[in-house]
């Protein structure tokens, strides 16, 4: 015996690859299909259909494998009003609550298809009947009585198809290799840059402490002083090494120009961070003269808002580092509305914690000298990151130097 469920597919399912995703989702879950209608779109923009019937040895089985399948955009012929029920208590999801993507997303209310508003992976899909608004809300925002859906049925994604016209952005997707040419990768990166700041849209900088250890502070520093860089998400490291090489000219108790260890220097950046304590924060450090330069001056220079989220092994810390996870959450979660890029920069924990955050319309570029980093944080769902190998000491000081030359041909 085998059971079975209708499913459909819309859009540009072909070229985009949707439909190979399903058709392999279907067999490694132990099922199997037949393809019951299948219109291919005459035309190069225009979309195609799929109806299709997935079977499966029982039940139980057949759920699994639509629960991934709608997860790629697939929904049921007929679609029923999503199922609503309210959270027992703070905190408490419903079981069978619907999990999240980071795709966009629709609720169906009393007939009607409602968008889902800040989607971003594994949360929660909440209704408001009186405002007719869904929210994607993470658990530990849940409060008693808020009406939760429950189950796929009524829920639509729209899993992100392959731009029609082939982007630069769009030539390096899709894989990690230490052996693609990061210059000319960069390049394209310094375009997509330009674009974004011409049309007005906003970049964030997810950044570790490597940036300062391995010399790129300063090319980080004059693209922030450039506009380049709209929101800088770090923790207590980077800040706290910035201000030593500021203060001291040293990284970790090392002169960063001639990587040699300095007397004494281990000592540097407890003193940094006392100095900033002293001061009262990073901004009064900067405002009374203490901190004269580095990446945290040109972003206090520049009104570049900054979110330092704090972690077990930090020193000090910084009186501006967030030590509260759930606060700092909340704090990049509002600084990332409307964001058009994310740069990753040598920072493993903190990229993975920021895309899981991101819709996938974001475009987002990871930056790290261990190829086994990138792969990682694209394992954990972020689908839309483009990985490059490369050292943050030569991907800053490059970028740089390519955004001046793309600006400078742009004003002739």
């Amino acid at each position: 015996m085998q059971t079975s469920r209708e499913i459909e597919l819309e859009g540009h399912i072909i070229d985009s690859g949707i439909m190979t995703l399903v058709f392999d989702r279907i067999m490694d879950m132990g099922g199997n299909f037949e393809i019951l209608i299948f219109e291919v779109g005459k035309k190069k923009t225009d979309p195609s259909y799929a109806r299709l019937s997935v079977n499966a040895p029982d039940e139980s089985r057949l759920e699994g494998i639509l629960s991934e399948l709608y997860r790629l955009g697939a929904h049921l012929p007929v679609v029923a009003d999503a199922t609503l029920a309210p959270a027992e208590g703070d905190r408490i999801v419903p079981k069978g609550f619907y999990s999240t993507t980071n795709h966009p997303t629709w609720v169906k209310y009393e007939g009607e298809w409602i968008p889902v508003e800040d989607i971003e992976m594994d949360c929660l899909l909440v209704v408001d009947p009186d405002a007719r608004r869904a929210r994607c809300l993470p658990i530990f925002k849940l409060k008693k009585g808020s009406l939760v859906v429950v189950g796929e049925n009524g829920v639509k994604v729209d899993y992100p198809e392959r731009p029609r016209e082939k982007s630069e952005f769009e030539f390096m997707h899709g894989t990690v290799s230490p052996e693609r040419p990061s210059e000319t990768l960069i390049e394209q990166i310094a375009a997509e840059i330009l674009e974004i700041k011409k049309s007005g849209g906003r970049i964030v900088l997810v950044g570790g402490p490597a940036i300062i250890h391995t010399g790129g502070g300063p090319a980080l520093s004059r693209l922030i002083r450039d506009g380049y860089i709209h929101v800088l998400f770090a923790g207590n490291a980077l800040a706290t090494h910035d201000i030593e090489s500021n203060l001291f000219g040293t990284s970790l108790g090392m002169d960063i120009k001639t990587a040699k260890l300095v007397t004494g220097g281990h000592k540097h950046h407890i003193i940094a961070i006392s100095e900033i304590l002293r001061a009262g924060s990073i901004k009064d450090a900067v405002e009374q003269g203490v901190v004269t330069g580095g990446v945290m001056y040109e972003c206090v220079r520049h009104d570049v808002p900054f979110v330092l989220a704090g972690s077990i092994r930090d020193d000090g810390p910084l009186p501006d580092v967030i030590t509260d996870v759930m606060e700092a959450q909340d704090a990049m979660r509002s600084n990332l509305k409307g964001v058009k890029m994310v740069l990753m920069v040598a920072t493993l924990l903190h990229s993975v914690a920021v895309g899981n955050c991101l819709p996938s319309s974001v475009k987002t570029i990871c930056v790290d000298i261990n190829p086994a980093s990138l792969t990682k944080l694209m394992d954990r769902g972020t689908s839309q990151a483009i990985g490059i190998v490369s050292d943050a000491g030569t991907f800053f000081p490059m970028l740089a130097r390519k955004l001046e030359i793309l600006s400078r041909k742009v004003s002739e």
